[in-house]
């Protein structure tokens, strides 16, 4: 298993609501130019964009430059007020054969990205149940939240996502 930096507590300064998982494994939200150098200097193999192409603060031409650093890119556009299997679906496949990998995966404040790691973390990592929420909770409580998406997000983590 590859190692992002050295220290797991370390915090990246200036990339959007960052989170480290683990020592491979790392969120947030919209990235910037300047983000993507921190991203490489990190050591990060492969970049996952839940967003859409035309969410507001996303990076324009993100594979392309993610290319250039040698950085994989995967787009898996989740609609914030539509996520469903398939998505899901996508988003595990492509987790799981990154498994030897460096991953950061964002969107646009990491609120899709934690509701789509808890799930992949319950169901395909058998992950307890208070680890994986208290992951979530790092971002957002989807239950709680006033976003008016955010019953659709409560859904979806408890596994009733179309």
């Amino acid at each position: 298993m590859y190692e992002i930096g050295n220290d797991m507590n370390a915090t990246v300064e200036g990339i959007a609501c960052w989170q480290r998982i683990d020592a491979r494994l790392t969120t947030s939200g919209a990235l910037t130019e300047a983000n993507l150098a921190l991203l490489s200097t990190l050591g990060i193999d492969h970049v996952i964009n839940l967003a859409l192409a035309d969410s507001p603060g996303i990076l324009l031409d993100e594979e392309e430059r993610l290319a250039a650093r040698g950085i994989a890119y995967t787009h898996i556009p989740v609609p914030f007020n539509a996520p469903d299997a398939a998505h899901l679906a996508r988003f595990c496949a492509v987790m799981d054969a990154s498994d030897q990998q460096a991953v950061h995966v964002h969107c646009v404040r990491n609120w899709r990205v934690s509701a789509f790691l808890y799930r992949w973390h319950r169901e395909r990592r058998g992950m307890p149940e208070r680890e994986a929420r208290a992951l979530l909770q790092q971002q957002w409580e989807p239950e709680t939240n006033d976003h008016e998406d955010a019953r659709t997000w409560a859904r979806f983590i408890a596994g009733d996502a179309n």
